[in-house]
């Protein structure tokens, strides 16, 4: 996988980032359920971060939620970092990624499988590698 060149600043990240890509990975936004690319895709390979190209997590975690967002099982060892967020009135944990810090969403503990997680990610924030 190749790694993106880290813009420095808002203004860098601006022309980086397409104004909705902005809103979600910079500013933490959410994107509509049920719209995004990724939703449905049943493609072999890794998500990377679209911020930024660091490589995520591996089809092999992903797993339909039902939620209409990507879902995961576990990430790539070292690629997320997670923060206790509490905005809109609920405890949650977000989930960004560890090379750039873009938002990609949060994890909540009532995932199908053994793990119990599921990694709730927007699909804005992704970039799938085919293997």
């Amino acid at each position: 996988m190749t790694l993106k060149p880290m813009p420095q600043g808002d203004e860098e990240w601006k022309k980086t980032l397409t104004p909705e890509q902005y809103k979600i990975l910079r500013e933490g936004g959410t994107e509509a359920p049920f719209s995004g690319e990724y939703v449905h895709e049943k493609t072999d390979g890794t998500y990377a971060c679209a911020a930024c190209g660091n490589p995520l997590f591996s089809s092999d975690a992903r797993f339909d939620s039902g939620t209409g967002w990507p879902s995961f099982d576990t990430a790539l060892p070292g690629a997320i970092e997670t923060h206790s967020d509490t905005t809109l009135g609920m405890a949650r944990t977000e989930i960004t990624c560890a090379r750039c810090g873009s938002h990609l969403g949060h994890v909540f503990n009532d995932g199908p499988t053994p793990t119990g997680k599921r990694f709730c990610i927007n699909s804005i924030c992704l970039d799938l590698k085919q293997k």
